[in-house]
């Protein structure tokens, strides 16, 4: 029975030329995109389905040349039948399947069809594949700055698991921790942190930065202000002449390395001009422009 040919350097946007490198790039970046967890694009969740599909043939070099040898005739949507014989083809090469439920139907009339298939799922259950499993954990700047052990839950082909996860000084955006052996078949887990978008903190590696508002003659007059930290609070001294937009630092508030010290907390200073002023503020004003 036809079933419908898929473009996997398409899908991940790669060219068939491509480096297990940059395909290894591009599937991050798309998983991160489209994981159903954090994603708002529509029909994210099977786009990601396909993303993994793809990188599950492309990473590996045995599928990816028993794939290549489809040719180049074949576009995207078209129907496909596998030649007579086909599961057979590639030599000697064991290939791993995995959870074939979890894959479309081509990829099953490509790696899993006929006679080879029920072999290889034979001889998986005498010696079981480890398989790693990827995972995306998204935390607040809160919880990476407190470190210890956090709760994650992610899915697996038998359901909902949950693992407990300590984290390591240093962990920021796109920082992987490994669980050596953990998954369900004893594979590894793989997790890519990612950091909650902050009401107040940005992120830039681990420095932080936040926005304060003085008056303008205390960015004339200089000043000293108090401030909220992500862990608690600080003061930081208004030079006189301080301009709007300017940025003044706080060393150590930032976020946590791994040499045991912390990322700067960046101050964007932005001046506030009153919008309404009584008489007397107005002629104090006045007076001011008269000197300037």
């Amino acid at each position: 029975m036809p079933v419908q040919y898929k473009d996997y350097y398409k899908i991940l946007g790669v060219d068939r030329n491509a480096t297990n490198d940059e395909i290894k790039k591009a599937y991050r970046n798309l998983a991160k995109k489209f994981h159903p967890d954090v994603s708002k694009e529509k029909d994210a969740e099977q786009k990601y389905k396909e993303i993994n599909e793809a990188y599950e043939v492309l990473k590996d070099p045995a599928k990816r040349q028993k794939y290549d040898t489809l040719g180049m005739n074949w576009q995207a949507g078209q129907d496909f039948t596998p030649p007579p014989g086909w599961e057979h083809s590639g030599g000697n090469v064991h290939m791993d399947f995995g959870d074939m439920g979890s894959f479309s139907d081509f990829f099953q009339a490509v790696f899993g069809g006929g006679f080879g298939d029920i072999f290889n799922n034979a001889r998986s259950k005498q010696h079981p594949v480890r398989r790693d499993v990827d995972v995306n954990l998204t935390m607040s700047l809160e919880s990476i700055l407190r470190g210890g052990t956090h709760n994650l839950e992610f899915k697996t082909q038998n359901g909902t698991r949950s693992i407990n996860v300590r984290l390591p000084r240093g962990v920021t955006e796109g920082s992987k921790i490994t669980l050596k052996g953990k998954s369900d078949t004893g594979g590894d887990i793989n997790i890519t942190v990612h950091v909650a978008k902050h009401e107040k903190f940005s992120l830039d590696n681990y420095d932080l930065t936040c926005e304060e508002k003085i008056n303008a003659w205390d960015a004339v007059l200089g000043t000293s202000i108090k401030i909220n930290t992500l862990d608690g609070s600080g003061t930081i001294d208004i030079p006189a002449g301080t301009q709007d937009g300017q940025k003044l630092r706080l060393r150590g508030k930032g976020m946590p390395k791994r040499d045991g010290t912390n990322g700067d907390l960046y101050v964007k200073i932005k001046i506030a001009i009153p919008k309404i002023i009584n008489s007397q503020q107005k002629k104090l004003w006045e007076e001011l422009a008269k000197l300037s």
